[in-house]
């Protein structure tokens, strides 16, 4: 018996972690036997912060299924100005992403959290049981509770509809289609463009912070199977660390 096709919306779809899920998925050899299709969505096709709209987005492609990546992010400085905007933003297209995929039948949906979202004052080695265990850092705390927001609506749907949303928690990302600003993108692409204008100028190396921070990374690559893996496997409701 053939399985019912699969029809993946992903949110956010055109940056650095949907562009991955695009590539990884257009070169699986095993692609045709599948029975997926994906839908790669951008902010231009949809303002996902407006119901209608999100509405309308879900009418057009019918999916089962929903990779939820999109997100108001930024990096370190745009965050310490802008925490209010994080947090509204995100709230308003985590609530309607989820809320249509409810409205319209979707089966299953995987929504992107991040290692910030984790208490600053915590024991080491994290664990997803963690996550609601204490305040955020205060540099990001709008986009940080915003994104926990997303686990507390995965479990008010789970125990109230009995649906399965989810969400996965990826450690530092990197790889194609990343953001270069130093000013507003994250700590690898930031390194490399710092060093790039070093050698540029011939000016020293100057690296922000104390160098005890330890970071764990993973390519975009990598990310990209074990999101298809989750969306194939994975059933719980519970968040998943994915790491390299």
């Amino acid at each position: 018996m053939t399985s019912e096709r699969k029809r993946v919306l992903v949110t956010g779809g055109t940056g650095l972690v949907g562009s991955a899920i695009k590539h990884i998925f257009e070169t699986e050899s095993n692609k045709e036997e599948l029975n997926e299709e994906y839908f790669f969505i951008s902010s231009s096709e949809c303002d996902l912060r407006n119901r209608e709209q999100t509405e309308t987005l879900f009418k057009k492609y019918q999916p089962t299924h929903v990779i939820h990546l999109a997100a108001l992010v930024g990096g370190l400085f745009r965050n310490l100005s802008r925490n209010l905007d994080f947090f509204r933003d995100n709230m308003q297209i985590n609530d309607n992403v989820l809320s249509v995929a409810y409205q319209t039948g979707v089966k299953k949906v995987i929504s992107c959290l991040s290692t910030c979202i984790f208490p600053d004052k915590t024991t080491y080695p994290i664990d997803e049981t963690m996550i609601h265990n204490g305040a955020p850092h205060d540099s990001n705390f709008g986009y940080s509770y915003a994104k926990r927001m997303i686990d507390v609506l995965n479990k008010g749907y789970s125990a109230q509809h009995g649906v399965h949303y989810t969400s996965i928690i990826p450690t530092n990302v990197f790889g194609p289609h990343d953001n270069f600003n130093i000013e507003d993108g994250h700590v690898l692409p930031g390194l490399i463009h710092k060093c790039y204008l070093a050698k540029k100028h011939n000016t020293p190396l100057v690296i922000w912070g104390s160098g005890k921070p330890l970071r764990q990374f993973i390519h975009s690559y990598d990310l990209a199977k074990l999101c298809l893996w989750v969306v194939r496997e994975y059933d719980s409701i519970e968040p998943i660390i994915l790491s390299g």
